[in-house]
């Protein structure tokens, strides 16, 4: 009987003193934060890049495309120090592609650039921006607000604005675009107006499809009616088109 008491009270006082140093130990706090992650592209060619911290690569953030003079969305998510302090390296992966070359591919270029973070403006911790400037460039800026507000500390101030080369290679593929689509529905009534026998049976299966209840009284793709509603609906596209067109010359930049 004594064994066992001695033997109970020694298991106790174990336990006892196991616990006691975690009730005395500190909270240990996390010294690094979590947070988000914004790209900022103020160059003409699309961008992605990958943000890696040089001393630990398994603290990485990044991965999203963003298109010519564009902000891209919220990436998450990437450890940073809540104190800053001088040194921290990162690796930014950045890869640009340039314009389309006479076989229709896209050269790619990937770089990796080693950043330092820089010091928090305001003594605290922020998110992470990755900015790839106009000169092709890489920095970084740890910050709460965005480009566009009066307190941003980056060195270029403001959202991407788009060059006027830029406006004008977008205006000529917007302008063909609609060229293209006037010249379509052009071609379609031009068919249709004719005598010729013209095979509507493709249009007849899509119709059935998406229009079933504005051709449920036509017989099929060769009845006049059917034909003559067609007529109608190529008019209107090609109403449409041109006013379409029109908007787009007079805003040419």
């Amino acid at each position: 009987m004594k064994r066992y008491i001695t033997l109970f009270s020694t298991a106790v006082l174990l336990l006892a003193a196991c616990s006691k140093p975690l009730e005395a130990m500190p909270s240990i706090q996390s010294k690094t934060v979590s947070v988000n992650v914004h790209g900022v592209n103020y160059t003409g060619d699309p961008f992605r890049y990958v943000v890696i911290e040089a001393n630990n690569p398994s603290n990485r953030a990044g991965g999203e495309h963003i298109g010519p003079f564009s902000g891209g969305g919220i990436m998450c998510c990437f450890k940073l120090p809540k104190q800053w302090k001088p040194g921290l390296n990162v690796n930014v992966q950045a890869t640009h592609w340039l314009k389309e070359d006479e076989k229709g591919n896209l050269p790619e270029v990937t770089k990796v650039h080693m950043v330092e973070v820089p010091r928090y403006s305001d003594g605290k911790v922020g998110e992470l921006w990755v900015l790839r400037t106009a000169e092709g460039g890489v920095e970084l800026v740890v910050s709460d607000v965005e480009p566009g507000h009066a307190l941003w500390p980056g060195k270029v101030k403001g959202w991407p604005e788009p060059s006027l080369a830029y406006q004008r290679e977008q205006w000529e593929i917007y302008r063909k675009q609609a060229e293209d689509y006037v010249q379509v529905y052009r071609s379609g009534l031009g068919e249709l107006n004719s005598n010729r026998n013209i095979d509507l049976s493709e249009e007849w299966s899509l119709d059935k499809t998406h229009n079933a209840d504005e051709i449920k009284d036509f017989s099929g793709p060769n009845d006049r009616r059917y034909i003559e509603y067609k007529k109608q609906q190529y008019l209107a596209g090609l109403k449409r088109s041109e006013e379409r067109l029109n908007q787009i010359l007079k805003s040419k930049p």
